[in-house]
């Protein structure tokens, strides 16, 4: 029996067979639509996201396709940077750690190292800068890149996640309640249960948490790895997502209040366990009176939130690079 195609199937196709027509590999198509360099919609039957066809028709007919869109995402590493760029490798990962190179994906290759990948186009801009000459010719690195090294600074998993909710936000368009499960997929299920303590919510967030990059199987050290990496850890940055997403959640909440019985108050025993907030394999929030981490007050910053968001839409960032080569100190 020949099935018939929906309207759907007509106007609108799967991200694989996109792929397909657009003559790009698997990853580097769902690169080209985080950068926002390929349209997708939501499915209507939820099943993710689609492509309209539209959009392929034109990315197919357009001048050096798929060669220029290839180009566009293509990705490299340490070593691989190092040697587009003109500098060592050691020299190179010193500016990746202190955060002046932003990576745009990551994998665990086979000893469970983390191997962080690179826009190849902004490497080429961040070297191309005049600002930059003395990061990238200088016998020694800046004072301020040699001090911060010394005491274990590594920006680069966060400088990852706050390009990763730009994506997710990104994506989710309009929507205030994909924008919080984008914030929150990215926070500890612990700190998403304590500003969303209506489990009503949670539930809600959970249908609308858009997937995180798959590392391994399930529950295996290599997950629990890449897991960890897709967590935000830091205490000003944990403030600053959980912030967000207390203000997302009132947008939410205004926009379309979630139906059904509410949850009691705090203090008024244990919420019904229609839902929990999880990532994966993830524990459970915290039973009621357990402790909770404890977190400064989550007023919201937007202004460096906005500037962290902003990292996923733009090139890799220069101006910390341009304050240090003027001889004054980055933002922290």
């Amino acid at each position: 029996m020949t099935r018939i195609g929906t309207t759907a199937d007509r106007l609108t196709c799967a991200p694989s067979r996109a792929a397909r027509e657009l003559g790009l590999k698997r990853g580097e198509f769902d690169l080209a639509v985080n950068l926002g360099l390929i349209r997708t919609v939501p499915d209507e039957g939820g099943g993710g996201r689609r492509v309209p066809r539209g959009e392929i028709d034109r990315l197919r007919f357009g001048d050096g396709v798929p060669g220029a869109l290839r180009e566009r995402v293509a990705t490299v590493g340490t070593t691989d940077g190092a040697q587009l760029m003109g500098v060592p490798s050691t020299r190179f990962t010193s500016l990746a750690r202190f955060g002046l190179l932003v990576p745009v994906t990551f994998y665990l290759n086979r000893y469970r190292t983390v191997v962080w990948l690179y826009l190849a186009e902004e490497l080429r801009q961040f070297a191309a800068e005049d600002g930059n000459v003395r990061l990238l010719t200088g016998r020694r690195a800046p004072t301020e890149i040699r001090e911060g090294l010394k005491s274990g600074m590594d920006r680069r998993p966060r400088n990852w996640r706050g390009r990763h909710v730009g994506f997710l936000t990104r994506q989710a368009g309009d929507d205030p309640w994909a924008r919080a499960a984008a914030v929150a997929c990215l926070l500890d299920p612990a700190d998403v249960a304590d500003i969303v303590p209506d489990p009503r919510e949670r539930a809600h967030l959970d249908h609308c948490r858009p997937r995180l990059p798959a590392h391994g199987t399930p529950g295996s050290p290599a997950a629990e790895l890449a897991e960890t990496l897709m967590t935000a850890s830091e205490p000003d940055e944990v403030d600053w997502f959980r912030a967000d997403l207390a203000h997302t959640m009132r947008t939410a909440r205004r926009h379309r209040p979630v139906d059904g019985p509410k949850a009691p108050p705090r203090g008024g025993g244990p919420a019904p366990d229609t839902a929990v907030w999880t990532r994966g394999a993830r524990a459970t929030p915290p039973a009621p009176g357990a402790a909770r981490p404890v977190h400064r007050s989550p007023v919201p910053p937007h202004g460096l939130l906005n500037r962290l968001l902003r990292q996923g839409r733009r090139s890799a960032r220069v101006t910390p690079s341009a304050r240090i080569a003027a001889g004054r100190r980055p933002d922290r």
